[in-house]
């Protein structure tokens, strides 16, 4: 998998945390840079972290499905993408930010697991598909704190406006990449 296939799940993976830092911004009109700082730290550990599990677990089970890994990929991406739309969608007509602007370990810490879960199953692929796992997490963890702190920036400037097209766009983004791993691994494009 290259440079540019990685960052594209790095950023499917991310909007899921952007859409709930536009949230934090909106909450949060007095510490800006503060909560820009604390919800990308806490959102781009998570999401470095929760695919390293998932590589983990999943190195565990390569060799038994080994013949249908592509297969595997192509579900899992497509299902975390498909979800990720159908939020960003049904929401469109009624957005609301339900994130409250609490910055406190208990709430950050719930955020973090929720918005990362996705992560977890993008690194069982990574163990299927043999991603070098550690350059993988670094480029995710570091893409996630970056569009998280622009996340509460743009939360904080422009309000609800996009977390729904970046929930959108990130759920296409995975789609197109596990429907890009399916093509590879049946020879249809080299």
């Amino acid at each position: 998998m290259g440079f540019l296939e990685l960052f594209g799940i790095a950023i499917g993976l991310s909007m899921d945390a952007f859409a709930v830092a536009v949230c934090k911004g909106l909450a949060n009109k007095k510490k800006m840079l503060t909560t820009a700082l604390i919800v990308g730290l806490y959102f781009g550990i998570f999401q470095a972290v929760m695919p390293l599990i998932g590589y983990f677990l999943g190195s565990r089970f390569a060799d038994l499905i080994e013949s249908i890994d592509h297969w595997v990929a192509f579900v899992l991406l497509a299902f975390i993408g498909g979800k990720m739309f159908y939020e960003g969608f049904r929401h469109r007509k009624n957005p609301t930010c339900e994130v409250n602007g609490s910055l406190g370990f208990k709430n950050m810490i719930g955020l973090a697991v929720a918005t990362s879960i996705d992560a977890l199953a993008v690194g069982i692929t990574f163990a299927f598909l043999d991603v070098s796992i550690f350059p993988a997490i670094s480029l995710i963890g570091i893409t996630t704190f970056v569009l998280s702190a622009l996340g509460v920036a743009v939360g904080f400037a422009f309000g609800n406006k996009f977390k729904e097209k970046a929930e959108m766009a990130g759920g296409i983004c995975l789609i197109l990449i596990g429907f890009k791993i399916l093509l590879e691994h049946l020879g249809v494009i080299a």
